[in-house]
């Protein structure tokens, strides 16, 4: 389309000369030839014509010729495919064996090959006999002092001594003075020493106390304490612990303690047990209204009691 817009002004221009000539009738000198315009583009082809009508037909077949002269030979063709490989033949028989022929030299020792890996640990072998027994050693050093062990059962009581005879009465004395009102007695408080006694992990441990009665239950008190028998230190108040160890003070009744324990121990406790009716109780916390039932010094000193 660009060539045939370039072609269009061309055209134009040559026909407004043509016009202008004819009006002046006098032959200018002629122009110089234009530049060839460039070449339009190929137009689109056409659509195909119909098909021809067909030819006419040739004439008759003439006669066979006479036989042509024999031909040269023909260049060898090519080699055929290989044919396929035949059937394998039966196996021959054996041949007899040859004379063995004559030992060759030995040859050179080759190099030593490499490490094979460590073969697997054999089984261990028998016990040997026992050695003869060597000479005595030193003295070794002397050992730590062991811990100290628990402390033996008291021993029982001696046997009462045979009481002595009355001496004669003496001539009777001045009347003295008048003395101090003295503390109040602890004649209804009773006091049992169970010595090398133990203890039961299994259920509760009972021990047998006959002043406990049914008005000791309803309005008195018990208090009880241990320590290892056969030790001259003081009484501890239950609950104790110690080491991992423990004994409770569990209940009483009429006539009776339970103890329950965390261990067994067949012997070597001392038991304390102390009862204390109500009134006895009324005029203990008013002499000692600051009382540490807990310590057994305290409560034997308000008391009257012996270690």
């Amino acid at each position: 389309m660009k060539p045939i817009r370039l072609l269009l002004p061309i055209l134009f221009f040559c026909l407004f000369s043509i016009t202008a000539c004819k009006k002046d009738k006098t032959a200018g000198p002629q122009g110089e030839t234009g530049a060839t315009g460039a070449q339009g583009a190929t137009g689109a082809t056409g659509p195909a014509g119909p098909q021809g009508p067909a030819g006419p037909a040739g004439g008759p077949q003439g006669p066979q010729g006479e036989k042509g002269d024999k031909g040269d030979k023909g260049d060898t063709g090519a080699a055929g495919a290989q044919g396929a490989q035949g059937a394998t033949g039966a196996t021959g028989a054996q041949g007899a064996t040859g004379a063995t022929g004559a030992t060759g030299a030995t040859g050179a020792q080759g190099p030593i090959g490499a490490q094979g890996p460590i073969g697997a640990t054999g089984a261990t072998g028998a016990t040997g006999a026992t050695g003869a027994q060597g000479p005595k050693g030193d003295k070794g050093d002397k050992g730590a002092t062991g811990a100290t062990g628990a402390t033996g059962a008291t021993g029982a009581t001696g046997a009462k001594g045979a009481t002595g005879a009355t001496g004669a009465t003496g001539a009777q004395g001045p009347k003295g003075d008048k003395g101090d009102k003295g503390d109040p007695g602890n004649a209804d408080v009773q006091n049992f020493l169970l010595i090398n006694k133990g203890v039961v992990v299994a259920g509760l441990t009972k021990f047998s106390i006959p002043a406990i009665t049914q008005a000791i239950v309803d309005e008195g008190t018990v208090l009880v304490y241990l320590r290892n028998t056969g030790s001259n230190t003081g009484w501890y108040a239950l609950p104790y612990s110690e080491a991992g160890h423990s004994i409770t003070f569990n209940d009483y009744g009429v006539g009776y303690i339970d103890l329950k324990a965390n261990f067994t121990q067949s012997n070597g406790i001392d038991f304390r047990v102390v009862v204390i009716p109500g009134t006895a109780i009324t005029t203990l916390n008013a002499a000692n209204p600051h009382l540490n039932v807990k310590n057994f010094s305290e409560v034997a000193a308000a008391l009257h009691l012996s270690n």
